[in-house]
């Protein structure tokens, strides 16, 4: 039999309802992989206890004959800004440390609901400010992969959810929640060899996930392919009349729509997003993902997105300023961290606490929009961003009337090594370039892994789609998925 870590998630699904094994077998043998890989730093706190019990209820539930659910018998990874109940939540930030929820995100319960146990929490960049998993107060996430022949230099496993794709990659975890606000499950999916979709704003709850940006943070699954994606993310989503922003809409069966066929479709391939200097190996694969959806039946077409070029700084406006506002609710009185100096007044102890507990990368974000939100200010930067937001989701508006979606690259480079941009706060953010766009729009966008640089290391394909049009996404991921063929995996050193 197939080594129980090697299957994915649908796999273990119809595995285990077979009767070919049991959850219980599933859950232990990824809670060996995940005590056995702490060189990776992916899970801030594992939870074994949690992934056996959730087993145990399936195979009960399989005893009796009842249904076991979309993820019955699959342990997944949970990414550490889902509010999980009695379990640590810290955003990986030193201000949640060891705060314990008593209450559970509706995402997290969805997928409980399901069938779904919590092999742990993952790491991830600080309130998930960060393209490399860099800002983590409880250190850096390392990527499985290595270059070809680079020696042992760490790699990035893109962020921020760093830890997310590390686990599914490593084999830790069969699928991992992510969020994504400017690319954090797309770029660390395309780093990492993985597939990830961030659906249309609002088809996931945002209720219990720590907000970074609250008109940009949507959930969304981490998965070795395409059709797992489409099975979390139907376990995922839906209606949550606790998110004012939740769309009210059913959820659409993905899996079972999943068709790779492209005949009639077309494919839109935005002409601003060839930059000057472009990586080549980038440039190759994307050349290569156009051939591959001609030859599932599509057909191309050039589309224009005018305002790209102001994508990345309209974001870095809004986002830090979405920031500045709802990370002002960590102040040491309710929860979490609290610094209070001898003789402290109450300023005092907002400022010693926000201090200590706020990273490097976090302060730099709550500055940026508290000056972006200031009285003299605000019009000048925070009014023209949305302006500009307004502008791009009208350039995609009119792509669409000329193409079913759009394939771009997921990332303007491959994995880099970890400390090579931390420096260069301008550099790091460059690595959104591709994904920004669509997260302004609040479009469903997909990376799927399209093969191997002359490093050795994974590049992943972006397919971005109409609003509610995950299906069609999907649809076009796994078209390439099943041209490229993508088995590369890293080999273990850890």
């Amino acid at each position: 039999m197939t080594q129980l870590t090697e299957l994915g998630v649908a796999a273990i699904r119809d595995g285990v309802a077979a009767g070919s094994f049991t959850a219980v077998e599933v859950a232990e043998a990824f809670n060996v992989n995940v005590a056995a890989a702490s060189a990776l730093n992916a899970f801030i706190v594992a939870t074994p206890e949690k992934a056996i019990e959730a087993a145990k209820a399936t195979d009960a539930r399989r005893a009796k004959g009842e249904a076991l659910g979309l993820m019955g018998g699959v342990p997944i990874g949970m990414k550490d800004l889902f509010a999980t109940k009695g379990v640590q939540t810290t955003a990986a930030s030193h201000i949640l440390e060891h705060f314990v929820p008593e209450y559970e995100s509706t995402v997290s319960q969805n997928l409980w609901d399901a069938g779904a146990g919590m092999l742990g929490k993952l790491n991830l960049d600080q309130f998930a400010m960060g393209s490399s998993n860099e800002t983590s107060y409880f250190g850096n996430v390392i990527s499985p992969w290595r270059r070809k022949d680079g020696g042992n230099a760490a790699l990035a496993p893109g962020g921020s959810s760093g830890g997310s794709s590390t686990a599914v990659s490593a084999r830790l975890a069969p699928a991992a929640t992510g969020t994504d606000t400017g690319g954090s499950i797309r770029q660390p999916a395309a780093f990492t060899g993985i597939s990830g979709i961030k659906p249309t704003y609002g088809r996931c709850s945002r209720w219990g996930i720590v907000a970074f940006a609250s008109s940009l943070d949507q959930a969304g699954p981490m998965a070795r392919d395409v059709r797992d994606c489409a099975i979390m993310l139907e376990a995922m989503a839906g209606f949550d009349p606790k998110d004012a922003t939740s769309l009210d809409m059913a959820v659409p069966h993905w899996e079972a729509g999943l068709n790779p066929d492209m005949k009639g479709k077309r494919v839109g391939v935005p002409r601003e997003y060839r930059m000057d200097g472009m990586d080549a190996d980038v440039a190759a694969s994307w050349d290569q993902g156009i051939a591959w959806l001609e030859d599932a039946g599509a057909e191309i077409v050039e589309v224009s997105l005018p305002h790209t070029k102001y994508a990345l700084p309209a974001y870095y406006i809004i986002a830090p300023a979405e920031a500045s506002s709802n990370l002002a609710r960590y102040d040491g009185v309710r929860y979490g961290l609290r610094d209070l100096p001898d003789g402290a007044g109450l300023q005092d102890m907002y400022a010693a606490t926000r201090a200590a507990g706020f990273g490097a990368e976090v302060k730099r974000r709550i500055l940026i929009g508290t000056y972006v939100l200031s009285a003299g200010f605000y019009d000048a930067y925070y009014t023209q961003a949305q302006k500009v937001r307004t502008l791009i989701s009208r350039d995609f508006a009119q792509a669409f009337e000329q193409c079913d979606v759009i394939l771009a690259p997921t990332a303007p480079t491959a994995a880099f090594g970890l400390g090579e941009k931390s420096d260069d706060p301008l550099a790091m953010y460059l690595n959104d370039v591709f994904a920004v766009p669509a997260s302004l729009a609040g479009l469903p966008a997909m990376s799927v892994p399209a093969g191997l640089n002359r490093e050795g290391l994974p590049l992943g394909l972006q397919i971005i789609g109409r609003p509610f049009d995950e299906q069609g996404v999907l649809n076009a991921g796994l078209a390439l998925e099943v041209r490229a063929g993508f088995v590369a995996r890293p080999e273990k050193w850890w």
